[in-house]
């Protein structure tokens, strides 16, 4: 005899996707507008010279438009990144975590880090736990954030900015 409230792995699969067409819904128009921005503000004299040149569009998109973009738009993905660790409005206002997921100290299939954390403050008091989760958290997010953008161009190059 299966489950009685259906197959718990389906229904899990089935809120986390839910979830990031969501979280994708949600956060599309403004990734499109700043990207429309800076593909509105790359200098068009590069574009002339690379066609005149012969290149075709593959060429320009690889050797021109997408190092630019990733130049400029490297800081708004890492601030993407990190928002969507911290994705907490979504998560908790559509499946509160749910379904329950036995595996885990009080989580549920769709729990973030931060919706994980709420839980354990608010419903079983677990004070100790989401400190130290919180901390964790907090360190990674700050490291990948420090390395990836000390690697990147926006960082090598920014005096270009000023």
């Amino acid at each position: 005899m299966g489950h009685p409230h259906g197959n718990p792995s389906l229904k899990g699969l089935l809120a986390k996707i839910v979830v990031i067409l969501v979280n994708v819904w949600v956060g599309m128009p403004y990734a499109l507008l700043v990207v429309n921005g800076v593909l509105m503000n790359l200098p068009e004299d590069q574009y002339e010279a690379a066609r005149v040149d012969g290149a075709n569009a593959l060429q320009i998109f690889r050797k021109i438009t997408l190092p630019q973009i990733i130049f400029v738009m490297t800081p708004n993905l890492i601030q993407s990144f990190i928002s969507n660790i911290n994705s907490f409005t979504v998560i908790y206002l559509l499946t509160g975590g749910t379904p329950f997921n036995s595996n885990y100290y009080n989580a549920g299939e769709t729990d973030l880090l931060v919706t994980w954390l709420y839980k354990l403050t608010v419903e079983v008091g677990d004070y100790n736990l989401a400190s130290t989760v919180g901390i964790i958290t907090f360190i990674c997010c700050a490291v990948f954030s420090l390395i990836t953008y000390s690697r990147s161009a926006a960082f090598k190059r920014e005096e270009d900015f000023q």
